[in-house]
């Protein structure tokens, strides 16, 4: 007999009284093969018919239950037909309910297709919903007296199953994706919380109450499931932050403060470092840049990084969501900290002459970091300990002015000054003057120039003296007065020019794009004919041949002239035509029609009254100098000597010596590189200080790679990177270029075998890439590792511990080149550098699928029969990734490097081969989901083939929800299905 339909079919079973496996072969029977069970909702159909008198029906139930054993119905369609019954007035209903969801609900899986999967964490969110509904309703219940005990024990077996699913990570994790598939049914479970946490309120029982507000807790805990990460509690120095300090403070003060807080954040989330240590470690680095900064200049550099630079770093720090923590009480609880390292603040203040820690405690306590009661707790603390160091007090540092109060006043006397620069100049030159005068005297101009380049002002700085300088162009009848003080007005502001190009670097002083106007002088000519590191300037270029006329009268005028005149006198035109006039007068010297006598008065001409002169004329022989003959530098070389003896005569303009220090210190700059080369010895005038710090770091005579490796492993001995090391890798770096270094400290790297030693390494080599992370980054994920990867036999060398340490450092750049590149911020210090792509990432790397890329080439090769994603028609379903679907531009590098890094670990784990490289890919991915925090949904792992993933969960130590969650992208249908799909089947 026959059939067709299902309610009849049980109520058949019902009324003959089946057996329960008899019952499944007759419905075999009744329904040929073709349809499936869920589809004719065979758990509803049963759940309906057992449901239907006060207590339910057993036979029925045993039929449903013997369904759900033998894998008829799926857990999906039961836990939606049980969430479809509400009356929970019928108790044995609703007990006989949650006996069924006891036989499943603690290893729920499906294996079917995506789509079921996605039915499963649908199905699971509307049982939690039923649940807390349940639970509700019965602690409503459990407030009428008759019914209590009754009512409580009903209570207490709804939380016993909340607790029982909720408890399994994986129900947890598929609810998450529930929740973001159907954002409407998650707001229904937490209107019913809201309602359970009302019932409760009444509740007496004590147990009960306190089972409810766990299981409410963990669902409240759901959405953020992936964002909890612990904190390294048990170290207490981290030298990349240390590090990432000291770089910025010694190469790039003038820098913007915000890439340098993105760039600090980074590394607090990847090494997952406590607050308070976070704040203690930059103030360390601080204290250590300025004890041990050279003398001068770059003293107060540091000064001004410590005490203006950094508390703006703390404050944009302090806005970014620090939890239930407040920021100020981690300023607070850091400086506690540091107020125990007495040696270090000794010595800092023996160096900087005064009390720092009370100086930066007012500085934090003015940016709002620290409350008034903290500051003056900790300033009486280190007052105490300041009495038991008798050396800081001594009568010969007394009359010395400490640096960081001068530092702190410069600052709003740079605001002052610019706006006295930005009055009308033509009204009063001669006041000014005034204020020129005195910012030249002593290190006035080093001070202001520290607190203008730390508190980002130092570019308007310059223009105001590039507008300055500019003035002095126009001529009006002017006396002699006026001359010499339009001749000092030029004077001083292109000499305080050039000292601020040198000192901060020249991308400090170019405009950014100037209206179709003319270029300044200034700007025209310190890119054209200025000589600086690692520039090379042509002696015949046409910048140096001006106008042949003006370049004769020039010379007319310093040759016959007793003393350079100063009224009417065009200086941008004499500084430009003074190399053409310098080579006329070499010329005449050499060939005997110029004695030594005419030089010396031409040259004490040209220095006389404007210095400026003389530093055309010096950059120009310095260019001349290296195009030479060692027996024909003598003459060029003479001059540069005589042009750097200040004049003693009587008749010089005013500042005559202030203005000549800033000279000596110019010229002491441009000739450094060409005297060491031709072996000369030139006496400048002596400042008292070493101007030229960090200069010609490298030893004589040895290789660098050996440089590279002995400073490598002095560096690691310590555990910490200081500023003179940072210079030698910079200079490395500009001398090997990024392939060479970049290669060479992965193989000092990998030679590590201790596991505390390569931790360090990593954190020391991760801070010293920051001197050019995107280059670095590219060479390192698109060259190195990939030749690691594909070549087997260097496989050995990714064993652990350095194996692990490399793919700790491969996922730390990968996340910080990505972070930043969108910006585009690299440093005027990098962009200084010369690009160099070491192969063009296009042909290592080709766009279109039908072309297999190279490395695709080398992984087939390492294959018996190529695979499937090396084949070059390979389908796009293997290398479908996020990124895809977002729409990311493959023609960025750093992208392209990115998605084929991945195609390549993805090829890797579902290679037949499985061995060291296998591991270091785990670890790679380990690093990834560890490192990144819930929501950063554009990160590294979008370029991910979802075809990974299922790959992934074979690992041992990958197979868990929490791993699948935060290396999908979630935001995307798709990447839910992948999710679901490989969650489903743990």
């Amino acid at each position: 007999m026959k059939v067709v339909n299902l309610k009849q079919a049980i109520l058949q079973a019902w009324r003959e009284r089946w057996s329960d496996f008899q019952w499944a072969i007759n419905m075999k029977r009744f329904f040929p093969r073709g349809a499936t069970w869920d589809i004719l909702n065979l758990a509803e159909a049963l759940l309906e018919q057992a449901m239907i008198g006060p207590s339910p029906n057993p036979l029925i139930l045993s039929y449903l239950k013997y369904a759900i054993s033998s894998q008829m119905v799926s857990y999906s369609t039961v836990l939606m037909a049980i969430s479809k019954f509400d009356d929970f007035s019928r108790d044995l209903c609703v007990q006989s309910l949650l006996e069924i969801m006891d036989m499943f609900c603690d290893r729920l899986s499906c294996h079917g297709k995506a789509e079921e999967c996605i039915g499963l964490c649908r199905a699971l969110m509307s049982a939690l919903n039923w649940l807390l509904r349940c639970a509700a309703f019965y602690a409503e219940r459990v407030k009428e007296t008759l019914e209590q005990a009754a009512a409580e024990s009903q209570l207490k077996m709804c939380l016993e199953r909340l607790e029982k699913t909720l408890s399994s990570t994986k129900n947890r994790a598929l609810i998450h994706i529930g929740k973001l598939e159907e954002t409407s049914s998650w707001s229904t479970v937490e209107q019913s919380l809201v309602k359970l946490g009302e019932s409760l309120n009444g509740l007496s029982n004590s147990p009960l109450r306190s089972q409810a507000d766990d299981c409410i807790s963990l669902i409240k805990s759901i959405p953020t499931m992936l964002s909890v990460h612990s904190e390294q509690l048990n170290k207490t120095g981290f030298p990349t932050v240390h590090a990432v300090v000291l770089l910025e403070g010694t190469m790039n003060l003038t820098g913007e403060t915000q890439p340098l807080v993105e760039q600090l954040m980074m590394v607090k989330r990847m090494q997952h470092i406590p607050s308070p240590l976070f704040v203690l470690e930059i103030w360390k680095a601080c204290f250590v840049g300025l004890i041990e900064s050279p003398e001068g200049t770059e003293e107060l550099k540091w000064t001004a990084f410590t005490f203006l630079k950094i508390p703006q770093v703390l404050v944009k720090l302090k806005k970014y969501p620090q939890g239930d923590k407040d920021f100020t009480e981690d300023v607070n609880c850091a400086f506690e900290f540091l107020l125990k390292l007495t040696p270090l603040l000794d010595k800092v203040d023996q160096r900087c002459n005064c009390n720092c820690m009370s100086q930066l405690l007012q500085e934090c306590n003015k940016h709002g970091l620290l409350s008034e009661a903290n500051m003056e707790n900790l300033i009486e603390k280190r007052k105490a300990d300041r009495e038991h160091a008798p050396h800081l007090k001594s009568e010969e540092n007394a009359n010395i002015q400490p640096n960081p109060g001068l530092i702190l006043r410069a600052e709003p006397t740079v605001t002052n000054i610019l706006k006295t620069m930005d009055a009308d100049h033509s009204k009063s030159p001669e006041g000014l003057l005034g204020v020129l005068g005195h910012m030249l005297s002593g290190k006035s101009l080093d001070l202001l120039l520290a607190a203008a380049a730390a508190t980002g002002k130092l570019k308007s700085f310059a223009r105001k003296f590039i507008k300055l300088n500019e003035f002095t162009k126009h001529i009006t009848g002017e006396g002699s007065k006026g001359a010499s003080v339009r001749a000092l007005l030029f004077d001083i502001s292109f000499l305080m020019l050039c000292h601020v190009a040198q000192t901060y670097g020249s991308e400090v002083i170019l405009s950014e794009s100037s209206p179709a106007g003319e270029v300044p002088f200034f700007e025209t000519w310190m890119l054209t004919c200025m000589p600086e590191e690692g520039k090379i300037l042509n002696p015949d270029h046409p910048c140096f041949r001006p106008d042949s006329t003006k370049v004769e009268s020039l010379v007319a005028l310093l040759n016959n002239s007793s003393e350079m005149k100063l009224v009417q006198m065009k200086w941008h035109e004499a500084c430009l035509s003074i190399s053409a006039a310098i080579l006329e007068i070499l010329n005449a010297w050499e060939n005997g029609v110029l004695t030594f006598e005419s030089i010396q008065k031409i040259t004490d001409n040209i220095k006389g009254k404007v210095c400026s002169m003389a530093v055309c004329a010096v950059a120009w022989l310095v260019a001349h100098v290296r195009m030479l003959g060692l027996d024909e530098r003598e003459k060029s070389l003479q001059m540069i000597r005589q042009l750097a003896t200040p004049l003693l005569g009587e008749n010089t303009l005013q500042f005559y010596n202030e203005r000549v220090v800033i000279m000596s210190s110019i010229l002491e700059h441009m000739c450094a590189d060409v005297l060491q080369q031709t072996a000369t010895q030139i006496k400048f005038p002596s400042t008292g200080m070493d101007t030229i710090p960090y200069w010609n770091l490298l030893p004589p005579k040895k290789p660098i790679k050996e440089v590279l490796t002995s400073v490598f492993t002095k560096v690691l001995e310590k555990g910490w990177v200081d500023s003179r090391s940072i210079h030698i890798f910079d200079t490395l770096l500009h001398m090997g270029g990024v392939y060479w270094f970049c290669n060479n400290l992965v193989k000092e790297l990998l030679k590590e075998t201790r596991k505390e030693h390569t931790l360090r390494a990593v954190e020391l080599l991760y801070a010293i890439f920051c001197l050019d992370m995107q280059q670095l980054t590219l060479t390192l994920l698109g060259h190195i590792l990939p030749n690691l990867l594909t070549d087997s036999s260097k496989w050995h060398t990714l064993m652990d511990p350095p194996g692990k340490a490399l793919a700790k450092l491969s996922v730390w750049c990968a996340l910080s080149s990505y972070s930043s590149h969108n910006k585009g911020q690299a440093s005027a210090r990098q962009k200084k550098r010369h690009r160099e792509d070491i192969e063009d990432y296009i042909s290592l790397f080709p766009l279109d699928d039908t072309q297999p890329s190279k490395l695709m080439r080398l992984l087939s090769s390492n294959e018996d029969d190529s695979n499937t994603l090396s084949s070059p028609n390979r389908s796009m379903s293997s290398s479908l990734s996020a990124s895809q679907l977002h729409t990311i531009s493959m023609r960025d590098p750093l992208n392209r490097v990115l998605a084929n890094l991945f195609l390549l670990i993805s090829s890797i784990l579902g290679a037949k081969t499985a061995g060291t490289h296998t591991q270091f890919v785990q670890w790679f991915m380990e690093e990834c989901v560890d490192c990144l925090e819930q929501g950063s949904r554009g990160s590294i792992l979008q370029f991910m083939p979802f075809t990974m993933v299922s790959e992934l969960v074979k690992v041992s130590t990958m197979s868990s929800p929490k791993i699948v969650l935060a290396i999908t992208d979630l935001s995307l249908p798709l990447g839910r299905r992948v999710a679901a799909k490989a969650i489903a089947a743990l």
